[in-house]
């Protein structure tokens, strides 16, 4: 495990109600952080809450005046939460398109935007963006969620470049399929899109460009953003960190 001590920080992590969000909710607040645990569903925000000794914030980050109301007091930003929607492109949804670009680009530059001048002004801040796999390649089906992470992965560069004088470095990490509920929501989608029993789908989709032929856990995941939380990775900015089992390299 990291090193790493954040007595006295304040971290906020979206989508923390499970799956990588409460991964890194747990790692944080085990590093001492006082944890902000920010999650569209009430139950799950304050779960996760009371297990790490956090708050829970319930919030809607579709809702752009939601997001803006979110704390301004940060010291280490996740922008984890999102979705997913399957299908093809004359087939795909525009409002669903809109809403993905509004949860995964728009509600993460408006919470940047929000947290920078505190960051700034203590001269040190972490912006840790989960990012994808699908934010350095593409897949069939995904145009929403493809488009929201090459977004994601811009304005994380952004972010690196304009904060570095400031103390504030901004990475991406790059999981490729990870045990989570939106992992396991998309079987039956890509069932049904791809014509093929739910059973083969793991084996079949998901792993199919994987070297390691494994769903990555979420906390191996919360384990990379802790270390980019750490000392040793301070000069560590603008970049897209992959933990892939080797997809990206074949």
């Amino acid at each position: 495990m990291v090193h790493l001590d954040l007595t006295g920080r304040t971290a906020l992590v979206t989508g923390a109600g499970s799956g990588i969000g409460r991964a890194c909710a747990e790692r944080l607040a085990a590093a001492g952080a006082d944890v902000l645990a920010v999650d569209i569903d009430e139950r799950a925000a304050k779960d996760v809450a009371t297990a790490i000794g956090g708050r829970a914030i319930t919030a809607d980050l579709s809702d752009l005046a939601a997001t803006d109301a979110l704390p301004a007091e940060v010291d280490v930003l996740v922008n984890n939460a999102g979705l997913q929607v399957v299908a093809p492109l004359p087939e795909f949804p525009p409002e669903k398109f809109a809403l993905l670009q509004r949860v995964m680009v728009e509600a993460p530059f408006r919470l940047i935007r929000r947290v920078l001048p505190h960051m700034y002004a203590h001269g040190w801040g972490r912006v840790v963006n989960i990012s994808s796999v699908h934010g350095l390649i593409a897949s069939p089906y995904k145009a929403a969620y493809v488009t929201a992470k090459h977004g994601l992965e811009g304005l994380s560069k952004v972010t690196a470049l304009e904060g570095a004088e400031h103390g504030v470095t901004s990475n991406c990490v790059n999981p490729a399929f990870v045990r989570t509920p939106l992992v396991d929501r998309q079987i039956a989608d890509q069932a049904e899109v791809n014509g093929i029993a739910e059973a083969d789908v793991v084996e079949q989709i998901l792993l199919r460009r994987a070297a390691i032929k494994q769903l990555i856990e979420p906390d191996q995941v919360a384990e990379l953003v802790a270390y980019l939380c750490s000392p040793p990775a301070a000069f560590i900015t603008g970049s897209s960190i992959t933990i892939d089992g080797g997809w990206t390299a074949s």
